[in-house]
């Protein structure tokens, strides 16, 4: 491993835009296995995938401030910045450990999002590092040993890089006394598993975090992956072009063909759905991802979203490999453009149409030795979480605040969670302001035990109310319709 203290600036709270391409501790311990009934159980040596022949390389971060979003030095002595190698899960992942000189003895894991299929490891700061930092917090971010959507390797390796943090750092520090931890998209899938009994009970590197923060995070694993199959499965049926055996291996070079018949335009920032197939496209798309609510128009006409959703058509349902057997089923889903109490006769007639897939039920099976390849998010948790989530997003819909939201009540959890819904079109489109306001609720609320105020995600005539996410939304969001002035 190398280690290189440095002292760097520090950013001004900006826009948070996620790229498309998502207490104590001890050392490790011997996993257990997951309690009957959850799923079967496989030995880690028995399965084989495609993420286990995959080589990665750790990119050691920058000393340039402007690399990390410095915008100017800050006096000298406000923060020892530390870099290099540390041993993950699947090799060497790099990492970033940031200690303010007024240290409050507190550490915040920062988890990114996704990265996407390259070799080269690379690691952020978090977004309001400059107001951690300031409010006397340490904070460390992890490449994670692996790219791909490698949540198992998301959370051991946070996991393990809070457990050297006094190694990491020379040894000039204690211990911490709590460990809070936040992520956004892929790194809130993260940042909530990490929390989840299931990974306590199962994870190697075991650490107790005191709250939580997943930002636009996937709540719900077998969701997201059910859902991008849908659209992609929904629009190429709506277009002509339906799949006849899965997967649809040609599905990337029929997609000009699928655009075309359900949009009038499907290219630049914006595109427009056609008065036909599109709009029934559009109202599948609304009743799949959290049912009516605003913003949600303008986030399904965004370009770039469209096209990291439909970026995803024809694949296997491994996850690129992540996975050695099919994560997705369509056998029990009904579509509807819709509204009424029953489908109509073309909405019958087009789901008896449409191809239906069944998922392997052994594709994210428990493991011996460790965490699933997909660590699940049950709503078992005993700590403080907080969400948001954006009301647009059509990469990672706000569904999983309502999936989230049943799991913790149906574990009895539904105290500890507190969800929040931002009026914005776009992915992790949040403001610093709200990420700020939102770490600051829960650090309060770990420490007085006073629930801060959060937003109903499950009554469908709240969520569809027009000034719906007005109450935590700070700053306006371009051709979304501003909230009415606060009495």
């Amino acid at each position: 491993m190398t280690r290189t203290p440095t002292r760097l600036a520090f950013p001004a709270l900006t826009l948070l835009a996620c790229a498309l391409t998502l207490a104590s501790c001890g050392g490790p311990v011997e996993s257990t296995v997951p309690p009957p009934g959850a799923s079967p159980v496989v030995d880690s040596g028995s399965d084989t995938r495609a993420q286990d022949t995959r080589t990665f390389k750790p990119v050691v971060p920058s000393t340039d401030p402007a690399a990390l979003g410095g915008v100017g030095d800050l006096p000298g002595g406000v923060a020892t910045l530390y870099r290099g190698t540390y041993s993950g899960l699947h090799g060497q992942a790099s990492y970033l450990i940031e200690v303010p000189a007024k240290w409050n003895g507190t550490l915040v894991m920062y988890a990114h999002g996704y990265r996407g299929t390259g070799e080269n490891l690379t690691v952020d700061p978090p977004v309001i590092r400059e107001y951690l930092i300031s409010q006397g917090y340490a904070w460390a971010a992890s490449s994670y040993s692996a790219n791909y959507y490698d949540v198992q390797a998301g959370v051991e390796d946070t996991n393990a890089l809070a457990l050297k943090f006094g190694e990491l750092t020379g040894g000039k520090y204690e211990k911490p006394k709590e460990y809070l931890i936040m992520g956004v998209s892929m790194g809130g899938h993260v940042a909530g598993a990490a929390v989840e009994k299931e990974s306590l009970d199962t994870e190697q590197n075991k650490v107790t975090y005191a709250a939580s923060l997943p930002l636009c995070g996937v709540m719900d694993e077998e969701y997201e992956f059910q859902w991008l199959g849908d659209y992609t499965t929904v629009a190429a049926q709506l277009a002509g072009l339906g799949a006849r055996s899965y997967p649809q291996t040609s599905y990337q070079d029929i997609l000009p063909d699928i655009k075309a018949a359900l949009f009038t335009s499907s290219s630049g920032d914006l595109w427009q759905e056609n008065s036909g197939q599109g709009t029934k496209l559009r109202e599948i798309a609304r009743n799949l991802t959290g049912g009516d609510r605003p913003v949600f128009e303008l986030g399904f006409r965004l370009g770039a979203y469209q096209n990291a959703v439909f970026g995803t058509g024809g694949s296997d349902g491994t996850l690129n490999g992540v996975l050695s057997k099919n994560f997705y089923g369509n056998k029990d889903v009904t579509y509807r453009w819709t509204t009424g109490a029953t489908p109509t006769p073309t909405e019958v007639a087009f789901n008896a149409a449409i191809l239906r897939v069944e998922a392997d039920p052994n594709a994210n099976a428990a493991r011996l030795g460790g965490l699933r390849w997909l660590p699940r998010i049950n709503g078992e948790f005993s700590v403080p979480v907080l969400t948001m989530h954006t009301l647009g997003d059509l990469y990672v819909p706000f569904a999983h605040q309502q999936r989230y939201r049943r799991a913790a009540e149906a574990k009895g959890n539904g105290n500890l969670l507190v969800q929040r819904a931002i009026r914005a079109p776009g992915h992790c489109q949040f403001t610093g302001a709200e990420v700020v306001e939102a770490f600051n609720d829960l650090v309060a609320w770990k420490k007085t035990g006073v629930k801060p105020a959060g937003d109903d995600v499950l009554t469908p005539a709240t969520v569809a109310d027009p000034n719906y996410g007005c109450r935590f939304t700070r700053g306006a969001r371009a051709g979304v319709v501003a909230c009415p002035p606060t009495p």
